[in-house]
Parts: structure tokens; sequence; C-alpha cells
């Protein structure tokens, strides 16, 4: 089974590489990016998305920049520039944690004493090639914890992407069903669409079935009745920031998979690295919730499906309560109610 690398230095590590998933499933597109409009432009854009990929394009886009910063610009200079940088990065979008923990561990490693120039940018680049290695890690970790979680001929349900597209490695809540197909197992995904941009769609159905892993692709709006059925065996989620209660935000349309799914007596799953649970936030209800624009909700792939002019809601993430989490699977175990994530912190 090939797992794809959606974000990583170039071979010659003088940019980020990144798979263009706006391009996807129609091409598969890589580009170099190596200037600080370029990376920011691939965040906001979601030409790369999903919470640990944007941590890492981040880390790498600041070491990029850094090592292509004019020579002219005295080491003070240097440094103003490159947190100016970071901070325009982190500015990008809202939502994921993973975002701004990134940018705080390329700050701290620019905030140290170097002897000169070549050192820092040296020090930016491993830093960054640090937190894609731990992520790649961190990834066959939650694989490894999520596993027993898939029992025999498991139909698992997901919402969105949270596979190798989203990270720099096997991806998280994609993680335990890669695993598991890895093993022999008969495992099969049931991905919802994810409307309005069709993540699931465009992204996890391609990337699944590129792997060889079966999956059947459905509308939102059959999720609850697939459960109904009795088809669905379990659900595994990703999310993009965890509050320290458990509460977790993730793609818009997970809350309401998480009614349906307590409803049907169904596990429900948040699967996601320990960088995304953020203490800081003590609910969901401090989460703050990026809000897309109207014509990602009004047209799709440029075809108008709504009046240009009518008003629109369109939240890119919805907050699913702890209460509804059957548990939460890190890199550092399976967590359950009440949340003490004390433990994940080194």
């Amino acid at each position: 089974m090939e797992i794809i690398q959606a974000v990583r230095f170039s071979p010659d590590g003088t940019a980020l590489r990144i798979i263009d998933q706006r391009a996807l499933p129609g091409k598969l597109v890589e580009r170099d990016l190596r200037t600080l409009d370029d990376v920011c432009d691939a965040i906001r854009t979601l030409s790369v998305r999903g919470a640990p990929a944007i941590g890492i394009a981040a880390a790498i886009g600041v070491a990029v920049i850094a090592a292509a910063a004019p020579e002219a610009l005295t080491h003070l200079e240097f440094r103003q520039s490159l947190a100016h940088a970071a901070e325009t990065v982190r500015g990008t979008r809202p939502t994921a944690v993973n975002l701004p923990w990134a940018i705080d561990r390329m700050l701290a490693v620019l905030g140290r004493e170097h002897v000169n120039r070549d050192a820092l940018v040296a020090a930016l680049r491993v830093e960054a090639s640090a937190i894609l290695e731990e992520d790649r890690a961190m990834c066959r970790a939650i694989g490894e914890h999520g596993l027993p979680l898939i029992p025999g001929r498991a139909r698992v349900l997901t919402h969105c992407n949270a596979g190798a597209l989203a990270t720099g490695g096997m991806g998280t809540a994609l993680a335990p069903i890669y695993l598991a197909a890895l093993e022999g197992r008969d495992v099969s995904v049931f991905a919802c669409e994810t409307r309005p941009l069709m993540q699931g769609s465009r992204l996890t159905a391609w990337e699944l079935e590129r792997s060889g892993v079966p999956v059947t692709l459905l509308a939102d709006s059959m999720a609850a009745s697939l459960m109904q059925r009795g088809s669905v065996d379990l659900v595994i989620v990703g999310a993009d920031r965890i509050a320290a209660n458990g509460d977790a935000a993730n793609k818009v349309g997970t809350y309401a998979l998480a009614i349906a799914a307590r409803h049907h007596g169904i596990p429900f799953y948040v699967a996601a690295p320990t960088s995304t649970v953020d203490p800081r936030t003590a609910t969901g209800a401090a989460i703050e919730i990026e809000q897309r624009d109207a014509s990602e909700l009004r047209a799709i792939g440029g075809i108008a499906t709504a009046p240009s002019g009518v008003a629109t809601y369109n939240p890119a993430f919805d907050v699913t309560p702890a209460s509804l989490i059957t548990a939460i699977i890190t890199d550092r175990g399976v967590f359950s109610a009440p949340y003490h994530f004390e433990a994940t912190r080194p």
C-alpha cells in the first residue's frame, strides 16, 4: 500500500512541496512554494488543508522563506522580517490549533541566540523537519492506538478528509483503517461527500480508492439513514481543535453525525494528534469558527447552484460536544470522558 506525501520539502530543499488539493480528483498536481505570498495563499485557498498538514506547511514555509531572504538584510532586519512572515502565516486560518502551534515552535527557534545567519537558517530547517517527522510518527501511533477499536469486517463512516492528504503521514482518522487493511482485515469505508467543498468525495474517496481500501461515497444527508439500516459499525473523524474538556471542532456536518451515531448506538471516535488538544481553550464555545466565502456555497466547480445574491451561512467547522464522543484517539493513547489530557503532555 502506497501512502502519498501531501506536504514536505522539495527534493532540493529550496521549497515547500505540496499536493494541490484543489486539483483532485481530476489531476495529481504538485506545487513548489517559495514565497510568503505563495505559502499563505496555499493555506488560505485550501491547496493544502487538514490541521496537521497546515502546521507542517507553515513550519516548512518559514524555513524556506528564511533561506531565501535577501543577503543585504542586517541580522536584526532578518529576524524581524522572519517574525513578520511567521505571524502572517499564522493569520491565514483561525480554527486549526496546529497552525499557531507550529508557528510558535518556529518562533522559539528564531528567539534563540545563533552565531550567525546561516546557523539560524539551519536551525529553522531542523525544527521544520522535526515537525514533519513527528507528524509521521504521530500518524502511525494514532493508527496503532485506534486499531483495536476496528472490529472484524468493520464498516467505518468518516467525514471530510483526515487521511494522508491532511497530514505528513498516513493520516489521523484513516490511520487505523490503513493499518487494519495492511493487516489483511476486511475493512470498508463510507465517505460522506462533505459539502460544500467536497473533501470527502474529492479527497477521501480518491485517497482510499488509490490505496485499495474499499470505499463507498454518499451524500451527507444519507448518513443517518445508513446508520438506521444497521450498515455502520463505527464513525471515525478528525479534528482541527480539541478543547480541554473534550469538545472537538471538525468539518461542518460532524456534529450532526455525532447526534445520529448516539441515537443509533454507534461508537463515535475523534482521532487527532496531541498538538490538536488546546489546553488554553476550556470548552468548544471558545473555539473561533472560520467563516468561508459565500461563493463556495453558491457554486460547485464554477457552476452556479444557487442565485448569485442569495444570503449564505458557510462556517467551515462545527463543534461536537464531548458528551457525544465515545473516545478520542491520540498518538499517546485513547482517552474517554472525563478527559484528562494532561497525560498527553511530555
